[in-house]
This record gives structure tokens, sequence and C-alpha cells, in this order.
């Protein structure tokens, strides 16, 4: 998978595809934040990560419980790395409640993929994975960019 990209996504199976795709550049140690509107598909691309990574079981929106861990799994391309899916719409851009999840140590094991992390998240790492997704109005279909971010913080 390159570095940078973009995509159209007629299909939830399409964004789903694309985030199994992007699981393959994917280790432990690695953010991935994903950015845009309601309904842009974040939590179908996490469940396509999930899938290409081998986490088991099924993965959904965390927007009440704001993270959840998905075990490490089989993995056909890496060793195995478990996945934490975070939802920080809650947090409202508080720092400090991100700060609470402790997801810098998360960070040292797992791929930590972030729903409404623009702005907070990036502090966690000095590199991440930004995905920009968005919604045609009036349709089902989707849009992804991706590019690595260098921000030259440490975690």
């Amino acid at each position: 998978m390159a570095d940078r990209g973009e995509r159209l996504l007629p299909e939830v199976t399409d964004t789903e595809a694309l985030g199994r795709e992007l699981a393959g550049g994917l280790r432990a140690g690695d953010l991935v934040v994903l950015d845009g509107p309601l309904g842009a598909g974040k939590t179908a691309l996490t469940r396509g990560i999930a899938s290409g990574l081998g986490v088991g079981g099924r993965v959904s929106s965390p927007t009440f419980v704001i993270a959840r861990r998905h075990p490490a799994g089989e993995r056909a391309d890496g060793p195995p790395v478990p996945l934490v899916h975070v939802d920080a719409y809650r947090l409202g851009g508080s720092l400090d409640e991100l700060d609470a999840l402790d997801l810098d140590t998360e960070l040292d094991d797992a791929v930590v993929v972030v729903e409404w992390g623009g702005g907070m998240a990036e502090r966690l790492t000095g590199r991440h994975l930004l995905v920009r997704m968005s919604r045609e109005p009036e349709s089902e279909v989707r849009t992804a960019s991706w590019e690595w971010v260098h921000t030259g913080a440490a975690h």
C-alpha cells in the first residue's frame, strides 16, 4: 500500500477492503487517525483494518465506551497485533480526557485507530496515518484519502 493515496468507495465493502489493504502496512506502535463527518465510513474502515490485522470478534463504534481493545488474532502478513479502537467524539477536544485513556501505553504493542481524533491524537506519536473520509450528499458513495504524517512528537 502506498504511503499516500485516494480512493472512491461506492460500497461499504469497498471501504472495508481499503481498511484491509491499509492494515498490511500497519505494525504495533502505529496510530491511525480517521477524520470525516458522521456517516463517512470511519467504523467500516476500522472493521476492515481489524480484519486485515486478523483481529476476531465484532468491531463496532466505541462511542459510549470511548475505547475498545480487540485482542490479536492470526495474521497472514506479519506478527499478530491487537487493535485499540477509540471514538474521541465525546471527548470534545479535551486533551486531559485523551490522556486519561493512556493510549501512549497502548501504542507500544497495538495498532491504535482513533475516530474523531484530529487535532488531539496526533501528539501521541511522531508519525501517524491520517485518513480523511467524506461522503457525497444524498448518496452512499464515499471517498478516502490517506497519508503518513510526521510530526516530530514523541510518545
